[in-house]
């Protein structure tokens, strides 16, 4: 798989927030992809209705930052569901690459996203928020690109 770079600019999701052990992660995920996608309409202000994005921190300083969001993009917020967060994810530099295939393997493609990471020259930044970026949420052959967040050459050195 090739791996490039992107600017992202902000990001305002609305969702929902997974919160649980770590190993939990591969079956709580879907679930609340799946209660997501059965409430998508009570959105307002979707940009991409169909398409889900997920949101992490690797490393994340503060309680509030932990876990795992799953939620739609959104131009601005309004009127919010009452059982639903908001999360605002400032502008970043992302390395990304694509995963297909079932959820429980996309750890492999992770690993191949921040090996391409270090031999470019680049470094992750594990105190800023990541993406996965879903096209398909069959969790027995998911289709996402992930977004690793980086520093540029400059900003490591």
């Amino acid at each position: 798989m090739v791996s490039i770079v992107k600017e992202v600019g902000e990001v305002k999701l609305v969702g929902f927030r997974v919160l649980c052990p770590g190993e939990k992660y591969v079956e709580e995920i879907p679930k609340a992809a799946q209660r997501l996608k059965e409430r998508a309409g009570e959105i307002r202000n979707a940009l991409e209705p169909s398409q889900q994005i997920g949101a992490f921190i690797v490393e994340e300083s503060i309680p509030e930052e932990d876990g795992y969001w799953i939620g739609l993009q959104v131009s601005e917020f309004s009127d919010i569901p009452a059982d639903m967060q908001t999360l605002t994810i400032p502008p970043h530099r992302y390395a990304t690459i694509l995963h297909q295939g079932p959820n429980d393997q996309i750890r492999s493609s992770y690993e191949e996203l921040h090996q391409w990471i270090r031999d470019h020259g680049f470094t992750r930044s594990t105190h800023s928020w990541n993406l996965e970026v879903y096209q398909n949420q069959n969790p027995s052959d998911v289709r996402v690109e992930l977004y690793d967040a980086i520093l540029s050459r400059e900003e490591k050195g």
